[in-house]
């Protein structure tokens, strides 16, 4: 062997890479990281920031759902600009004067459940996954004889937004799909938030459900209806969400492969 040749050692954290988005194993130039790791950071920073920062066509959204056959209504909070909604989170619970007339001259019907879809902190998530899972979930929903009014899509909305939508349609569930914070690794999650009995200036983040990180490499979007079913169901048996409402679902594909293999023995 030549005495020039250099044996590079093989990096043990770089298997692991394959079972995690999280940056480990970005390796080393000097002092400081590769390029290639260092432009992903970079790259990864930016997709979160237009995650935040690039307005939601609301507009197409709801022509896709029109298309599917689903009716939406079209609302705004009291964040009138996009600066103001990363300002001041109250008045993205809050429904602008235009919205609250708009839901005024709605019929009064009987209404189980109202469905809510709000950009959030991540337009990107909704444009991503809102359309696929409402096309899931409305279905289901209209299934069990549930009455239901249009789609609400709430620009600049927090989840909060829900309360004062289903406490105007005397709805018991209510369900909001909204953009949560994006990550470095996840710039498109999509949350959903239950609430029985939604009133709003009453209910608190105490009395909600939540399931989240619903992206490509997150949870699935049949997961994620399940585990919402489950907690419509029982909630209307125990007249409750929240806290006191466990979500006790399991996936059995999901839990048969993790007892197959253990990557800290491979």
């Amino acid at each position: 062997m030549n005495d020039d040749t250099y044996i590079v050692p093989q990096d043990p954290w770089k298997n692991l890479t394959q079972f995690t988005p999280a940056r480990i194993a970005l390796g080393r130039a000097g002092n400081s990281l590769p390029t290639k790791a260092s432009l992903e950071f970079l790259y990864a920073h930016a997709m979160a920031r237009d995650a935040v920062n690039i307005p939601l066509d609301f507009a197409a959204l709801e022509y896709r759902l029109d298309g599917l056959g689903y009716r939406s209504l079209m609302l705004e909070t009291q964040a009138e600009n996009h600066r103001l909604f990363l300002q001041r989170p109250d008045l993205g619970r809050l429904l602008s004067e235009p919205a609250l007339a708009c839901l005024q001259n709605i019929p009064q019907t009987h209404t189980d459940a109202v469905v809510v879809v709000s950009d959030g902190l991540s337009s990107m998530a909704i444009e991503h996954h809102a359309e696929p899972f409402l096309n899931l979930l409305l279905p289901e929903l209209q299934a069990k004889g549930y009455a239901l009014p249009p789609v609400c899509l709430v620009k600049h909305g927090r989840v909060a937004i829900g309360d004062a939508i289903a406490e105007h349609f005397g709805a018991r569930l209510c369900i909001v799909l909204i953009g949560e914070r994006p990550g470095l690794s996840s710039p498109d999650s999509m949350g959903i938030y239950f609430t029985y009995r939604a009133r709003s200036g009453i209910s608190t983040d105490a009395d909600r459900n939540c399931i989240s990180n619903i992206h490509q490499n997150g949870l699935g979007y049949g997961q994620a209806l399940k585990k919402l079913l489950y907690l419509i169901n029982e909630s209307e048996k125990l007249q409750l969400s929240g806290i006191n409402l466990k979500d006790e679902t399991t996936d059995t594909a999901l839990d048969s492969q993790r007892k197959q293999t253990n990557f800290l023995l491979d």
